[in-house]
């Protein structure tokens, strides 16, 4: 099992930075990718940055909405990944939840921490 704890969440306004932190606990030696995922009311969960160890090299991808703003890294000694956001918009208003791929197709989620970019 492994869980998921977000913070770095808030307001904000148009123009302005915020960093997300999620920290991995358990059976964290399974996890080989990490992302950061968003959603609104009345919309599907979007995948907004995801970083892999499947080819050794952390390789990210980004939603097209947010390439060149937000960058995403991970920190495997503290077990944690990371989510700089930059020149915010309001329609990057959303709850923002990390994610986690682990062995045998498990998947884990956080509890969501709240963005609210005003304009």
């Amino acid at each position: 099992q492994v869980q998921l704890v977000e913070s770095g969440g808030g307001s904000v306004q148009q123009g302005g930075s915020l960093r997300l932190s999620c920290a991995a606990f358990g059976s964290i030696y399974s996890i080989y990718a990490m992302g950061w995922y968003r959603q609104v009311p009345g919309k599907q969960r979007e995948l907004v940055a995801g970083i892999s160890d499947l080819t050794g090299d952390g390789r990210t991808n980004y939603a097209d909405s947010v390439k060149g703003r937000f960058t995403i890294s991970r920190d495997k000694v503290k077990n944690s990944v990371y989510l700089q956001m930059n020149s915010l918009q309001p329609e990057d208003t959303a709850v923002y939840y990390c994610h986690a791929l682990a062995g045998l197709g498990s998947d884990y989620w956080g509890q969501g921490t709240q963005v609210t970019v005003s304009s």
